[in-house]
């Protein structure tokens, strides 16, 4: 029998996708399966537990060995942290470990939003041959709807989004532009510092923006303050949000 796999990530889209999903497959097979990193807000644990009360259904957690579930250990014995394909650290520590444990009729559930669709269908591309749903766009659910279903379900956002931040990645994460950067080094003075320890040592090949009009790339400790835009997450529940809620109560 197949299983539904869900990867729960700690964000609010997976979150409400994974309750979509046992909504909509009642009785099947399903496994929600969620990879730790280190570098993760210690909040998420609480998410997590909370989550996985909502849901009803136990959550598998996951972790990398070899490299302790440490980003920073990614990039370092790598050397190397992001380019136009990824970041190393999510495939070393997520898609990795997640995939150690994929069966070949598995169905991937994903947590991409209304917003997302080009992303969804590109990932769609890039693993032909693989069964893949999608819930929220299924919906037309965006990342403000999932935000205020979560709030709605009586369960406080990840502490990421209540400091402004627009997802809940690690702390430091390489994926993030200079609005992100500017706001982790005003909340996260040691991880932003940390990040240019490592951009120093592993030199100009680790830096993540570039000057548009010399072309030169430069690391996080030069981005100008106030440089980039990171406005704070929107909450607000449309009429898919609504729909979807009936759903979820429906189900539970």
């Amino acid at each position: 029998m197949h299983r539904i796999v869900s990867n729960f990530s700690c964000g609010a889209a997976s979150a409400v996708a994974t309750k979509l999903l046992l909504s909509d497959f009642p009785g099947e097979r399903i496994l929600i399966v969620n990879a730790f990193l280190v570098e993760e807000h210690e909040d998420n644990q609480r998410f997590m537990d909370q989550c996985e009360q909502w849901f009803g259904h136990p959550i598998m957690r996951l972790r990398d060995e070899k490299f302790g579930a440490s980003a920073v250990e990614v990039w370092k014995q790598a050397k190397f942290l992001v380019s136009h394909g990824g970041s190393r650290c999510s495939k070393t520590l997520k898609r990795d470990v997640l995939e150690a444990i994929a069966l070949p009729d598995d169905i991937m559930a994903l947590g991409y939003t209304a917003e997302e669709y080009d992303r969804f269908n590109r990932f769609v591309d890039a693993n032909n041959g693989r069964q893949v749903i999608a819930p929220l766009i299924d919906r037309g659910l965006t990342k403000a709807d999932c935000l205020a279903i979560i709030e709605r379900a009586g369960i406080e956002l990840p502490m990421m989004y209540r400091l402004g931040f627009n997802n809940n990645n690690c702390i430091g994460c390489p994926k993030g532009g200079e609005g992100y950067w500017n706001l982790t080094r005003k909340v996260f003075p040691a991880q932003f510092q940390n990040m240019v320890t490592i951009q120093e040592i592993l030199g100009p090949g680790s830096y993540f923006f570039r000057n548009r009009k010399t072309g030169e790339r430069y690391g996080v400790k030069d981005i100008p303050e106030g440089a980039g835009r990171h406005d704070e997450p929107e909450i607000e529940c449309s009429m898919f949000c609504v729909l979807a809620e009936q759903e979820i109560n429906q189900g539970s």
